[in-house]
């Protein structure tokens, strides 16, 4: 199994930056796809962006141009940087992986086995 501890979240003024970090333990193949969620209050949890086993990077559309998800080599490094932060962006973000491909459907939350337990984002105006 891989354990997924996320850190980084905080408070910020709109239009300024947070960078999440996302640490990975346990087993951790080159073959995992991980992948960034949110979940705003009262809303349903949403994809935010995910790197795949090729590398592939997807992004929510709310969010391209704005932030920018990367992995560190071992892949045990999982980051999102958020820059220009609007309101809207406030939520508990969390780290997600799994084993299998995650491809097309990568921003369902079902596809995705193991969780980290969240950081807080809170972007005010």
């Amino acid at each position: 199994q891989v354990q997924l501890v996320e850190s980084g979240g905080g408070s910020v003024q709109a239009g300024g930056s947070l960078r999440l970090s996302c640490a990975a333990s346990g087993y951790v193949p080159s073959s995992i796809c991980m992948g960034w969620f949110r979940q705003a209050p009262g809303k349903e949890r949403e994809g935010v962006a995910s790197i795949d086993m090729d590398d592939n990077i997807r992004y929510a559309d709310s969010v391209k141009g704005r932030f920018t998800v990367s992995q560190d080599n071992s892949k045990t490094i999982l980051s999102l940087q958020m820059n220009s932060l609007k309101p809207e962006d406030t939520a508990m973000y969390y780290c997600a992986a799994t084993y299998l491909e995650c491809g097309a459907y990568w921003a369902a939350e079902s596809t995705f086995r193991y969780w980290g337990q969240g950081t807080q984002v809170t972007v005010s105006s």
